[in-house]
């Protein structure tokens, strides 16, 4: 199963993504390539893959990637082979993307994978908030870049399975928690279906 997690940048995807592993051993992340360069305290191979721009063209060249996008002047994009890779262990992978990645990916594999997607939602108000008091040190510029970003990003809301408004942490967390409970639940039960059939 791929969960797939989106909201604007600052939506809070990926502290909710670590909870979820925190709580269930069978949830993993699948993290993005990007061009961008790690932010302080993130990790190869944690949040994501970090390479040049240069190694991203040319991966992008290769076909290596389901989907990629140019986001803020950087490169993120999904590798064919570690999605292939994770799907066919049995996890429940989740990965945050953003709006045009999630329309790609549900092109690409839904009738490959068992698919749910997840819209966080935040008040512009408490966005600006969040990504001053994130710590990237953003100009004003910047900040303004993220909370444009938010109109477009809610334009294709319709995508989405679910819409949870992230704005109390743990009760965020419980509600992905059940509903990935519920689609584990529907899936076995169409996949005995299918197997009587």
């Amino acid at each position: 199963m791929l969960v797939i997690l989106s909201g604007v940048s600052g939506a809070g995807k990926d502290t909710i993504k670590k909870e979820l592993m925190k709580r269930d051993s069978r949830i993993i992340s699948l993290p993005s390539y990007t061009s961008r360069k790690p932010r302080e305290g993130e990790e190869e191979g944690v949040q994501y893959h970090f390479i040049t721009k240069e190694e991203f063209e040319k991966k992008i060249k290769d076909n290596e990637f389901y989907e990629y996008d140019l986001h803020h002047e950087n490169y993120y994009g999904t590798s064919r082979k570690l999605m292939n890779d994770k799907i066919a262990s049995g996890k429940i992978i989740v990965k945050d993307i953003e709006v045009n990645g999630t329309e790609n990916l549900i092109k690409l594999l839904k009738n490959e994978t068992k698919l749910v997607t997840i819209f966080l939602k935040v008040e512009k108000e408490e966005l600006r908030k969040r990504l001053i008091e994130r710590g990237d040190n953003l100009s004003e510029d910047e900040i303004q870049l993220r909370l444009g970003r938010l109109d477009y990003e809610e334009s294709k809301i319709s995508l989405y399975d679910y819409v949870i408004k992230n704005d109390e942490f743990e009760k965020t967390v419980q509600i992905i928690m059940t509903i990935i409970e519920n689609e584990r639940r529907i899936e076995k039960l169409q996949n005995g279906s299918r197997n009587n059939n």
